[in-house]
């Protein structure tokens, strides 16, 4: 559940995409053909990476029942709150927030919690207010899931917020740990091809996510084992999955699902960007939108991350351009300009 922005410094051309609490659904793939590229070295800091506590540890008191629930939520969402949930009908689609949250929020680089209790309250521009980690779930609720908001004194909203702070047990406040970011990219010096990303698609993901991006339900129709990627029951136009270089560093640490791992990526970062840009062309691909029209998204042009697809920019490139790249251009631009360079 979603995402703070860093600024990329000034002689660096590789990015670090900051990982969030949210939000923010994603892509699970999984496909049984051979890896397209030979594995990078990995660095001795890549064994760094931050470990949630053992489920095992959770303790059995009114807290630890309350932690379990809140796991218990983020794995079967739907069940729960989907449209046909037990306890609420909230969400818009049958997507479970651990479609996008690997492994209930805990894997590496998989949109985890690891540092999201730690980081919040903190400043959204999308929203540009300042959100609590309920506010932060919520958001996720109305976004990816299009649905709406739980009562902020829900049982359910404690507890999904119970569990992510403990699975940031002993993260620093205010700071972030090694894995709770998105993997490094390589940019292309050229734009994103959605034409190439099909092929892509094809190859390493429709096996899982279907042919037409439909996803795979379980066979009592309740919810996923893989989410959609587009369509009316995927997440929403401008929610973070929907944006190329966000979603892309997603994919390079965890897909095709079972094949790839952030120590072993199985993509190279320009099939990584391709794909990505194939899944959220909206040209080809439709999916919800927002309800509310009339509060655009970053008001605050100046923290607007720069492959955010629609405009108005402080800059002067076209919104295709924002959306599939090159980035190179608009963060050289950002640069000569003293303007922010958001991701």
């Amino acid at each position: 559940m979603n995402n703070l922005f860093r600024s990329i410094s000034k002689n660096r051309l590789k990015v670090i995409i900051v990982g969030t609490a949210c939000i923010a659904l994603g892509i699970a793939a999984c496909n049984n053909s051979a890896p397209t590229t030979e594995t990078k070295n990995i660095t001795a800091k890549d064994t760094l990476v931050f470990h949630p506590p053992d489920t095992a540890t959770i303790p059995h008191d009114d807290m630890g029942n309350m932690i379990r629930y809140g796991r218990d939520l983020v794995v079967n969402t739907a069940y729960y709150l989907g449209p046909n949930g037990t306890v609420g009908k909230y969400l818009g689609n049958k997507m479970n927030c651990a479609n996008c949250h690997l492994d209930a929020g805990t894997r590496p680089f998989g949109y985890n919690f690891f540092s999201t209790h730690a980081r919040y309250p903190q400043y959204r521009g999308r929203e540009n207010k300042i959100l609590t980690v309920s506010d932060r779930i919520n958001n996720c609720i109305e976004r990816p899931h299009n649905g709406t908001p739980m009562p902020l004194d829900s049982k359910e909203l404690i507890a999904m917020a119970s569990y992510i702070k403990w699975v940031g047990t002993n993260a620093p406040v205010g700071g972030h740990v090694r894995g709770d970011e998105g993997m490094e990219l390589e940019y292309i010096n050229r734009p994103a091809d959605p034409n190439k990303g099909a092929v892509i698609f094809a190859e390493n993901c429709a096996s899982c996510h279907g042919k037409n991006g439909e996803g795979i339900m379980k066979p009592d129709s309740s919810t996923y084992i893989y989410p959609p990627l587009w369509g009316p029951l995927s997440y929403q136009k401008g929610s973070s999955p929907h944006r190329v270089l966000k979603v892309a560093r997603f994919i390079k640490a965890n897909m095709p699902n079972l094949k790839a791992t952030w120590q072993k990526p199985v993509l190279t970062d320009e099939q990584c960007i391709d794909v990505a840009a194939f899944v959220n062309d909206d040209r080809i691909h439709p999916r919800p939108e927002k309800r509310n029209r009339e509060v655009p998204d970053y008001p605050q042009l100046k923290v607007k991350p720069i492959d955010y697809g629609t405009g108005p920019y402080l800059d002067t490139f076209t919104a295709i351009q924002h959306k599939f790249g090159p980035y190179k251009p608009i963060i050289d631009y950002h640069k000569a300009h003293n303007l922010p360079v958001v991701f």
